[in-house]
């Protein structure tokens, strides 16, 4: 299980103001997204839209999908395009892994938010910088890693708030100014041969289950085959046993397997939405004793317990079973095995070139109150269609 959470108290991480950090951050970036992911070229489409923005003097939202761990460091190219750095909201554990990183990550414009509870200190700083138009603000309200290009998770109504609430400062000013948002897509592209990419993990990983590598089978069964084993496996583990059928309902049955019991302890009955969002209100629940250091050593034991079959949980629900066979691109090929390493091994290595493109939509004005259409949030809604459009996805 990653280190993505954190049973301290929480103390905000606030943004870096200066600009020459940023700056000279952005130069050592190409080489570190080369050497550590495989991005060889990064290209940008209408970042003259961002920079139209910035040369109104409006609070720029930026919300791009969030389908891999170097998103923020690529957007780095976008920054750099129209001359300007970005503020970006992130996720506190990413603060706590080491000082360096800590350090850098702050000095490119990073301040932290928790996302195990309501962060007022992270909402305030993202309504003032919008609020101030001090620079674009870049906040991923997917909330999570998908590791899928062509799917996009539930958005977060919490990047609505921040946008309206700016929106309203911003509006009471002596010469009333705008807050818009620019929905961002990233996609990314793998150049070469995708089955000689990734060939050497599957044998690794078939290796692991004592099977002899089955290098003549085609990589979309590889991959199938050893997904069900692996989920047979988890259903012995919380099941008792295997169970048969389509991919989709038994792993919704295991999901639930985990997440009801829990949420009955914790939450009182089986929650509604979506995993993440299930996950996010367990975690809620079972951390604040954890980090005021409210409990023994036997109990701390038990949640970390917890909080691996959470981890697990949201894991599963991002392996969308028909992701492959619907459309075996190389790239969702790629991604799949990248998330059986992630989940194996707790690392991504990279196994090919990458090439990025960056796409910066339409501005997007955010009105002062939420028109009640639905349950959705309007503006999330047009957000979403946004990426969607820009993404080529449905």
């Amino acid at each position: 299980m990653q280190d993505i959470v954190i049973d301290k108290p929480y103390v905000p991480v606030p943004p870096y103001r200066g600009r020459i950090w940023p700056m000279l951050l952005t130069l050592f970036v190409p080489r570190m997204l080369r050497k550590n992911y495989g991005i060889t070229q990064i290209h940008c489409v209408h970042a003259d839209r961002l920079t139209q923005s910035i040369n109104q003097g409006h609070g720029i939202l930026l919300t791009p999908n969030h389908c891999r761990d170097e998103d923020p460091f690529v957007l780095g190219a976008l920054s750099r395009e129209v001359r300007s750095p970005f503020f970006i909201m992130a996720s506190w554990h990413l603060f706590m892994q080491n000082r360096l990183r800590a350090f850098l990550l702050r000095r490119a414009g990073a301040f932290s938010v928790y996302r195990e509870g309501i962060d007022r200190t992270a909402v305030n700083t993202a309504v003032e910088i919008l609020e101030n138009a001090e620079r674009p603000l870049v906040i991923f309200p997917e909330g999570i890693v998908s590791r899928t290009n062509d799917k996009l998770n539930d958005l977060l109504d919490g990047t609505a708030l921040i946008a309206r609430s700016a929106a309203k400062k911003r509006a009471k000013l002596q010469s009333p100014k705008k807050v818009v948002v620019h929905p961002v897509a990233l996609r990314y592209r793998l150049q070469g041969d995708v089955a000689a990419a990734i060939s050497p993990v599957l044998s690794q990983f078939e290796s692991r289950l004592t099977w002899r590598p089955s290098e003549k089978l085609p990589p979309v069964e590889r991959i199938y085959k050893l997904g069900s084993a692996l989920l047979t496996l988890k259903e012995i583990e919380y099941l008792g046993e295997a169970r048969q059928g389509d991919i989709a309902p038994r792993l919704e049955n295991l999901i639930d397997t985990i997440l009801v019991p829990l949420e009955t302890e914790w939450l009182k009955e089986k929650q509604p939405g979506s995993v993440p969002t299930r996950v996010k209100r367990l975690r809620s629940a079972i951390l604040p004793d954890m980090a005021a250091d409210q409990i023994n050593e036997a109990e701390r034991q038990r949640r970390w317990s917890q909080l691996a079959d959470l981890y697990l949980a949201q894991q599963l629900f991002l392996f969308p079973p028909d992701y492959v066979r619907s459309n075996p691109t190389s790239e969702r090929l790629l991604e799949t095995v990248e998330r059986f390493e992630e989940d194996l091994t707790d690392v991504v290595n990279v196994h090919g070139e990458l090439h990025a493109t960056i796409t910066v939509g339409e501005a997007i004005e955010v009105s002062l109150t939420r028109e009640s259409r639905g349950s959705e949030d309007p503006l999330m809604e047009n957000i979403r269609k946004q990426l969607q459009s820009l993404l080529g996805i449905g």
